[in-house]
């Protein structure tokens, strides 16, 4: 996952002092006593199954298991947006960037914070339940800031990971900590900031730490104990170089000295796969049909010294598809081999049909990559059916990284960032959220640290070069973009799309829009005060329908920090 040259410089170890005030009990805060938790109903598995055509509540992430962000509701629509308001505005306290993407049952708001804090909150008023501060351990590392991006909710619990590397359960109507369990070891680099996803009684997480030398991983937790059920590592422990790839998934050569490579491994061996990274920051697509989970892996490390890895690096800058019931290897789909630019897979791919290479309507899976295009597979095989045009500049594709800096206008931030994209089934579109940050990329050696950053180098934002962003829909049945709105400042975040064919995103600079889902016209703005760099979420209550996002800013990108959850309503 990329960040920008200062954060990756400052990127460090956190430490918790003894006798902080973090706790591991839920709190109402000094002198204020708890409202009580109304009635609602324990999330069954089929409440999961259908969750992405929900109409009142908003059950996970992304919405549902295909993860198209779509809430099929169309009370709030093109016609009367631009009566939005708010209905309220939460404030939690903790000052710093926010990814969470609000969690709603029933009329109660699940949100998590940095440094792992969770509030359980009326979604119609903005009353406090009851509040659950995580106590981190002695260590924490995270290079991209201490966010967290929400929980999962199951049979009547709350599931996190946490920046010191634990999964852990509560209680969803008192916030009462069930059981915790820990994943991997934080002083090896690993840390946990993605939402998790439940189904049939397993709870999956991936690992952060793609910057620090780990080995990345998908493990599955028993929801009632904690009981690890299996484990898939990202980095296989052989056949990890791979096919000695020569072009990116769009044909394009990446410029690879492959003989020099094929040296090195034959001199230096390949057990260099405890360290080769690949991380997996964001919540796995799940076909409940097939029991199989597809998710996408981040960079291998370091990140830019390329010596210390010959091969193609899987599964890094990969899609994979593996076995629900036991984590077994199903395919895998590389886009980019021996990633020298941080130019990872994160955003999480989405589940819909699509238009196979003779037209022909078939399950698919699609992902928006850091390259800047929206990628189209089978399926069944991970095949590639086609790539988008570029949501973004090409110029000067796959420039390799020198000591003194060498220039590519497709900076380490991407393209589609980790920001999850939207699909309306209905237009046949698919939204992204992009970024346009040119940088110069350069390589320094660099050996194994332990666990502390590990980049081989650095890429740097060029100074008086513009920086900005933009909205685009694509049509993922011939891959053009049919409309694009720029934005003022590099996109990170998400997007919401709703029957109402509007398309919500949020800024950097604070502002919170809501797009024309055909054409991309803005229909109505909202100035947050804060950086909203949160994927926005939609749920229903009491027949009335409501649209929630965090404004808390982004550390990746520097953006206003603030600590609060805007709802707006009719």
């Amino acid at each position: 996952m990329a960040l920008n040259k200062m954060l990756k410089t400052l990127a460090a170890t956190s430490l918790v002092l003894a006798g902080s005030v973090y706790a591991q009990e839920p709190i109402a805060g000094a002198g204020i006593k708890a409202n009580p938790m109304p009635k609602f109903t324990n999330v069954s598995q089929s409440m999961l199954n259908n969750a992405g055509k929900d109409a009142k509540n908003w059950l996970l992430p992304n919405g549902g298991y295909d993860q198209t962000r779509h809430f099929p509701s169309a009370q709030i629509n093109t016609g009367n947006v631009s009566k939005l308001r708010p209905a309220f505005v939460f404030q939690t306290g903790i000052v710093e960037s926010m990814e969470t993407a609000p969690i709603v049952v029933d009329g109660v708001m699940f949100v998590t914070t940095s440094y792992n804090h969770v509030y359980a909150i009326n979604a119609v008023t903005g009353e406090q339940y009851w509040h659950y501060k995580h106590k981190i351990g002695p260590v924490s590392t995270y290079c991209c800031g201490p966010n967290n991006k929400g929980v999962a909710i199951a049979d009547g619990k709350l599931f996190m990971g946490t920046l010191d590397a634990k999964l852990v359960a509560l209680d969803a109507k008192t916030g009462k900590l069930l059981w915790e369990t820990q994943i991997a070891d934080p002083e090896l680099g690993y840390s946990e900031t993605m939402a998790p996803a439940v189904v049939d009684g397993k709870v999956l997480i991936g690992t952060n730490g793609g910057e620090y030398g780990v080995r990345g991983f998908v493990k599955a937790y028993d929801a009632n104990s904690g009981k690890l059920s299996w484990t898939f590592h990202t980095i296989p422990e052989k056949g990890h170089e791979g096919v000695w790839a020569e072009n990116d998934a769009t044909g394009r050569n990446m410029k690879r000295d492959i003989a020099a490579e094929k040296a090195a491994l034959a001199k230096n061996g390949g057990d260099f796969y405890k360290t080769l990274g690949g991380g997996v920051w964001m919540t796995p697509a799940i076909d409940t049909k097939t029991k199989t989970v597809f998710f996408v892996v981040g960079n291998p490390s370091p990140d830019l010294y390329g010596a210390e890895r010959p091969g193609d690096n899987l599964y890094t800058d990969s899609m994979v598809a593996i076995d629900l019931e036991t984590g077994k290897y199903k395919w895998h789909y590389q886009y980019v081999a021996h990633d020298v630019w941080d130019l990872d897979a994160v955003s999480p791919p989405i589940l819909v049909d699509v238009k196979d290479k003779n037209g022909k309507m078939i399950p698919g899976v699609i992902h928006g990559g850091k390259t800047g295009h929206i990628y189209v597979h089978d399926r069944s095989n991970g095949n590639l059916i086609r790539f988008s045009d570029p949501m973004v500049s090409q110029e000067g594709l796959w420039t390799l990284p020198t000591k003194e800096g060498a220039r590519m206008s497709l900076g380490a931030n991407g393209g589609v960032e980790w920001s999850p994209m939207a699909f309306n089934p209905n237009l046949r579109l698919a939204f992204a959220v992009n970024l346009e940050q040119p940088m110069t990329y350069h390589v320094e050696a660099a050996a194994y640290p332990g666990g502390k950053l590990w980049l081989g180098g650095a890429f740097k934002n060029i100074p008086g070069e513009e920086q900005f962003g933009n909205v685009v829909g694509v049509n993922i049945d011939t891959g053009k973009v049919v409309w694009k709105a720029r934005t003022d400042q590099p996109m990170i975040g998400g997007v919401l799309s709703t029957a109402g064919n509007l398309v919500f995103a949020g800024e950097g600079n604070g502002w919170f829009k809501a797009y024309d889902a055909k054409t991309g016209k803005v229909l109505w703005q909202y100035q947050c005060g804060a950086g909203v760099n949160a994927p926005p979420t939609s749920y229903t209550v009491n027949g009335k329908q409501y649209i929630a996002v965090a404004a808390g800013g982004n550390t990746q990108l520097d953006f206003k920090r603030g600590n609060s959850v805007f709802v707006f309503s009719l």
